[in-house]
């Protein structure tokens, strides 16, 4: 039976590929980068991950950590009953005060979307279906989306919404 015609070439050596970047980029592939900040700077690259995480209180399995009835922050059972003292106490209280932080919202709606609902508000009130009419629904949005669009705008700024609402009953009651 014939061979391939592109297998029995022999291999030749790339004169033209940095020897010294590759290494570099194998070596920071197989140690990746710590994301959290507290342990990257705690960290001691001659520890392995088990002694560095029971020097900053962290547990490496969760399964073997401490039970929760005589939990303490201080001493840790390490794999087989033999104690660790805390010696980076700093990162676990760095870490407990990052956690105990509110939440930032990030999301918000975009003003296209916001300008498209109050308009559809102001003129259509709650037929839905003669708001998927008008002619500003560029997107032919069914009934039911620009509803669920109404109804994402009233969840995401409720005091807006309501200003918007009380506004748009006082220009009703003036016009009558």
């Amino acid at each position: 039976m014939p061979k391939a015609k592109g297998k029995t070439r022999r291999q030749k050596f790339g004169y033209n590929v940095n020897r010294k970047r590759m290494n570099r980029n194998a070596r920071r592939k197989a140690a990746p980068r710590i994301e959290c900040s507290h342990i990257r700077h705690a960290w001691d690259h001659a520890k392995s991950v088990r002694q560095n995480l029971a020097e900053m209180g962290l547990a490496m399995d969760p399964n073997k950590a401490v039970p929760l009835r005589k939990r303490k922050v201080h001493a840790m059972e390490v794999d087989g009953g033999r104690k660790e003292l805390v010696r980076k106490p700093y990162v676990l209280n760095e870490l407990e005060t990052e956690a105990s932080l509110p939440e930032k919202k990030d999301h918000s709606l975009s003003r296209d979307l916001i300008d498209y609902v109050r308009y559809m508000v102001e003129n259509h009130g709650e037929d839905y279906k003669a708001m998927a009419r008008d002619e500003k629904n560029y997107y032919q949005d069914t009934p039911k989306q620009i509803r669920n669009k109404i109804n994402v705008y009233k969840r995401f700024y409720p005091a807006e919404w309501q200003s918007f609402v009380d506004s748009l009953q006082k220009s009703r009651m003036e016009v009558e």
